[in-house]
């Protein structure tokens, strides 16, 4: 049963983490205050923490070390961990949330995507997507 624990608490964890950086992270961060709240936390103190931890990954976001993202996941993970073990039934509530916050989308991850195209003529495709597999395109004809 730990075991099971330990890995819903690291998946609750990477979601956590991954929903700080989405435009949906305040409904997210309000869930995960509920879901402390009632295991004795208090909601004030719980979203500073949530947000303090959102505040080192954005000073870090595209930065080559990772170690602040991981340490935040850890740190997370160990309290998830130490709420599943005092509250079993929380168990069932994290998994409905992780459910919210991450929706089956037919094995794919779904993310919000903003692309702005600005600055002058484009001398080239423009791709907007979210994802791409392969692209390719053609030489473009000489110019005369």
């Amino acid at each position: 049963m730990e075991a099971e624990l330990m890995a819903l608490a690291a998946a609750g964890a990477t979601a956590v983490v991954q929903q700080m950086a989405t435009d949906s992270w305040a409904q997210a961060r309000d869930r995960i205050v509920s879901f402390f709240s009632r295991r004795g936390g208090e909601e004030d103190v719980i979203e500073g923490e949530l947000e303090t931890s959102r505040g080192e990954l954005t000073l870090v976001a595209g930065a080559v070390d990772e170690q602040v993202a991981l340490d935040v996941e850890a740190e997370w993970r160990a309290r998830l961990r130490r709420a599943l073990v005092a509250d079993p039934g929380a168990a069932s509530e994290l998994r409905a949330i992780l459910d919210e916050l991450a929706p089956d989308g037919g094995g794919q991850q779904v993310a919000d995507v903003h692309n702005v195209v600005s600055g002058g003529t484009q001398h080239g495709p423009v791709v907007q997507a979210g994802n791409v597999g392969s692209l390719s395109f053609g030489t473009p004809a000489a110019q005369e």
